[in-house]
């Protein structure tokens, strides 16, 4: 045999070895069967490709605790708050703010996530009314401006914040600014020196340098937040770019963002100052500069500001959306532009409905990536089954992340009803308790069914073979996107 034959020999009993390990690797940690499941099939089937793939988005950081909050318990005006606030929340009282107290109490324990009671909310209901808010309280800002972004573009949105956020930090004002490298890829390096040298403190979630890039691209933080003042906050779908307001080809831009004043306020802000010490290690004190007083005498609703992530021990947002429907008595409405649960959350929702809860989803008819467009549309058939109501919005891109139940129960935020929301990203979501808001939601959503057209099993099993193909494939590599 010759050099070559020998080489070629080596080279398959050493990619075998390699993927026997990441096998063994997959299976020792004990992940969700399916998911674990799915994982093995693309490293089996794929050669070379998937031990790569897996290597770049399959790693388990919350097992592996690498991301740790507990590392900022120093950050004293956040343990005084929460100590504040736990010695005056007692379960007598939880009892009388909701029905929910289950959800409440679920977010206590799996994240510290406290209960806030004097709320004032503003739903936004697209980008034009979104970015108008925003802009305006930004020019009203005296202290301090927090921004943290998934997505931020220079283009004339992004460009006309951006000054904003310079001429105030001129002013005086104090502007940090944190972006995600991976969503907001197209910043130039032009265009961050230039808010860094106007005095707007920037950094970057988790850079993504080669060769650091290959196990941490997966993680990324696509939060949403705006605090200014400690006293006004920001959080929901939109982020920054001119499309969440002029639309895509597919039509407007539906999408949903809060505006908020209360205690709520204070978490975001908390929210905020726990990803800057990851991102730039600078410990923010002065509570009273950061957390000031605060009293709404509109409202006021009880809320609680979620955060997951890899940081955190469990899978925050999945769970209290676990807790919410499997305690649902009459409706359940979810809004959501990516569709592809976990294992827990599908079978939920299928009981809920069998049970004889009314379990509306609605998606969007055209999806920003064809992989989970057809993913998506891999659950359509027993969704049906199980008598869920299937609704698929035609007049543009619904980027909505809601979920409303029994009119008193509703949520705002940043989290997608996907793999990757729940357990991935770095996510934020405002869990209301509160009828008139939630109504407020509910109507919404109503507005919205009119233009939707809605999905039967009679049409469905009428589509495409090819179709029905494309779905199965893009499931299986469903534990990606």
């Amino acid at each position: 045999m010759s050099l070559w034959s020998y080489s070629l020999i080596l080279i398959i009993l050493v990619y075998m070895l390699m993927v026997v390990a990441t096998v063994i690797t997959v299976v020792q940690e004990r992940r969700d069967p399916v998911k674990a499941l799915s994982w093995i099939a693309i490293i089996v089937l794929l050669p070379v490709a998937g031990i790569v793939i897996f290597i770049f988005f399959g790693q388990d950081y919350r097992k592996r605790k690498i991301f740790n909050r507990k590392e900022i318990k120093d950050l004293r005006q956040i343990e005084e708050l929460s100590n504040r606030q736990v010695r005056s929340l007692g379960e007598v009282e939880i009892e009388e703010v909701t029905e929910h107290s289950n959800i409440i109490k679920l977010l206590l324990n799996n994240s510290k996530t406290l209960l806030t009671l004097g709320n004032k909310l503003t739903i936004l209901n697209d980008g034009k009314e979104t970015f108008e808010s925003i802009i305006s309280e930004l020019e009203k800002a005296e202290s301090t401006i927090h921004l943290e972004y998934y997505i931020f573009e220079s283009d004339a949105l992004g460009n006309r914040i951006a000054e904003i956020l310079m001429r105030k930090a001129k002013a005086g004002v104090e502007v940090r600014f944190i972006y995600d490298d991976v969503g907001s890829w197209g910043l130039s390096r032009k265009f961050i020196h230039k808010l860094r040298e106007a005095g707007v403190q920037t950094y970057c979630f988790m850079p993504v340098v080669f060769p650091w890039f290959s196990s941490k691209i997966n993680y990324r933080n696509h939060r949403k937040i705006i605090v200014i003042d400690g006293k006004v906050g920001y959080t929901g779908g939109l982020n920054i770019a001119d499309r969440y307001i002029s639309g895509t080809k597919h039509g407007v831009w539906r999408d949903t963002h809060l505006r908020l004043e209360g205690e709520s306020v204070h978490m975001l802000q908390i929210a905020f100052m726990t990803d800057w010490y990851f991102s730039s290690k600078e410990k923010i004190r002065n509570r009273k500069k950061y957390l000031p007083p605060v009293e709404v005498t509109e409202g006021p609703a009880a809320i609680q500001i979620a955060l997951s992530g890899p940081d955190s021990d469990w899978a925050t947002i999945m769970q209290a959306y676990f807790s919410a429907i499997t305690r649902a008595q009459k409706h359940i409405y979810i809004s959501t532009p990516y569709f592809l649960p976990t294992e827990s959350i599908l079978c939920a929702l299928k009981v809920a409905a069998l049970s004889g809860v009314d379990v509306r989803i609605m998606l969007p008819e055209h999806s920003d990536s064809k992989m989970v467009h057809w993913a998506t549309r891999s659950y359509f058939e027993e969704l049906l089954e199980a008598k869920i109501k299937l609704y698929l919005y035609t007049k543009g891109f619904n980027h909505s992340k809601l979920i409303m139940i029994d009119g008193s129960f509703s949520s705002v935020g940043t989290a997608n009803m996907d793999v990757r929301s729940f357990e991935d990203n770095f996510e934020v979501t405002a869990m209301i308790y509160d009828r008139t808001y939630t109504a407020e939601l509910e109507e919404q959503f109503t507005k919205d069914l009119a233009s939707c057209r809605n999905i039967t099993m009679r049409k469905w099993l009428a589509r495409k073979h090819k179709d029905n193909f494309k779905e199965s494939v893009a499931r299986l590599f469903s534990p990606l996107l």
